[in-house]
């Protein structure tokens, strides 16, 4: 009798077993996509600071003309003041492109963390899986021993 009692709480464990390995796939598969919204997040933040530069550097260089313009100096021919602009062209640029790379090395750290995430559910609901084969295969192993 209690061979079968003890059957029948290796079969409960071992749904349990599944029911706990899904689970964690599930929680596995939410987390992912929390982290895929994240990378989302870090696409548009990379955009703005991109938009956010140029504006700074459209306003500094209205600012700089107007300036050099007050001093009596030609934006036009002036070399000097052809020299300063460009570079603060070229300063600006630089920024936002190394604005954008980081941007997209954190969207590529969030997308491979998610994909992480992913595949260790995965994992965690295929061992939970297998412990369960494991469990009723036992079970069955000790109740033919107890029978025999």
């Amino acid at each position: 009798m209690w061979q079968i009692l003890a059957a029948g709480a290796a079969g409960l464990s071992a749904v349990g077993q599944i029911a706990a390995g899904q689970a964690a796939e599930q929680s596995a598969r939410l987390d992912a996509f929390n982290i895929e919204t994240q990378k989302e997040l870090a696409k548009v933040e990379t955009l703005q600071r991109h938009n956010d530069r140029l504006e700074q550097y459209r306003y500094n260089a209205k600012a700089n003309i107007a300036a050099f313009s007050a001093m009596g100096r030609d934006v036009q021919s002036d070399k000097s003041v052809s020299a300063f602009l460009n570079r603060q062209k070229e300063v600006a640029l630089q920024d936002t492109q190394r604005s954008d790379l980081m941007g997209f090395f954190e969207q590529m750290k969030l997308q491979q963390q998610a994909t992480t995430t992913r595949i260790e559910g995965r994992a965690r609901r295929q061992s939970a899986t297998i412990s369960a084969f494991t469990t009723i295969a036992q079970a069955t192993a000790d109740y033919k021993d107890t029978t025999a």
